[in-house]
């Protein structure tokens, strides 16, 4: 029998008694292939590479050796993954056997079926937006999450200078739509179209989250991290954070670590705000990520 928040706790003590970091959540990039070619994203502009599926599952045994416990598999778009007749649920399947909860990262163009945990479909935007970014693809992804038997697809949307005026109208939308919302703003990746936003029109965004917040739309954060985000003014603990790339390679802390420069003060993403904010034991960052990732006082 294990329990979840006393995984939780039995990090906290060996930081605060110890020193130890260990990370709790991974990003796996199995592949950086590809179907769309989004301005905003370096990943499909990279070398094409992706695992194979020993070096899957040598990866995932690594960082659940290094104390990972939620794994995100993602791209490139990880349901293109292929290798030797073995498919993307083969390596969630062996995933589900470690780790607490094993979600996928999609840009939802292909059917969505799966027995991973949680689903995030990327969706930029209304139809408009969403296809000046991301090409026009708005119509088949509405329809794929439609289509789907998951019982947990979540929408994740990075706000940028094409779609940060309809975060109302988008919100609405998606709420009606999926099981909930999560979001990032934009980071000015190297070779990317820069489409960064002003730490006004940011903030701006963040106001109107709070508001769609309190109106009962199914937004994945807590007002800690939304009002942090207005000045990037949290503590980071990026260690809880580790990345691994289709060669294998494993970083641990921010996922920008080995991928592109770190500048902090253009800092948008909501997860590692949420994170730090749980680790500081925030009751309304902690309920988030239960939401999000399913926690239980107790699991058999």
């Amino acid at each position: 029998m294990r329990s979840h928040y006393l995984e939780f706790l039995k990090r906290k003590a060996e930081y605060h008694l110890l020193g130890k970091k260990r990370p709790l959540l991974a990003g796996l990039k199995i592949t950086h292939k590809c179907n769309l070619r989004c301005k905003a994203c370096p990943f499909w502009r990279k070398n094409q590479a992706q695992m194979s599926y020993g070096l899957a599952l040598e990866t995932i045994n690594r960082l659940y050796a290094e104390g990972v416990r939620l794994l995100i598999i993602e791209g490139g778009e990880p349901f293109l993954w292929r290798d030797n007749g073995h498919g993307l649920e083969d390596i969630i399947r062996e995933a589900k056997k470690l780790f607490f909860c094993t979600a996928i990262v999609t840009n939802g163009t292909l059917p969505i079926e799966t027995e991973a945990d949680v689903v995030w479909v990327s969706i930029d935007g209304l139809r408009d937006s969403h296809n000046q970014n991301r090409g026009n693809s708005f119509d088949r992804i509405i329809a794929n999450i439609k289509a789907s038997s998951h019982p947990k697809i979540l929408a994740n949307v990075t706000f940028n200078r094409l779609n940060w005026r309809e975060v109302d109208e988008l919100v609405e939308f998606l709420g009606g739509l999926v099981k909930g919302i999560t979001f990032q703003f934009y980071y000015p990746y190297t070779g990317t179209k820069d489409l960064s936003l002003t730490l006004e029109q940011r903030k701006w965004v963040l106001e109107r989250l709070l508001a769609l917040k309190k109106r009962g739309y199914p937004l994945l954060a807590s007002r800690g991290t939304i009002e942090a985000l207005k000045n990037n003014s949290w503590r980071c603990h990026d260690w809880l954070i580790a990345s691994a790339d289709p060669d294998g390679t494993i970083h641990i802390g921010c996922y920008l670590k080995g991928r592109d420069k770190i500048m902090c003060d253009k800092c948008g993403f909501a997860a590692h705000v949420e994170m730090s904010l749980a680790f500081d034991l925030t009751p309304e960052a902690i309920w988030v990520g239960r939401k999000v990732f399913g926690f239980k006082l107790l699991e058999m």
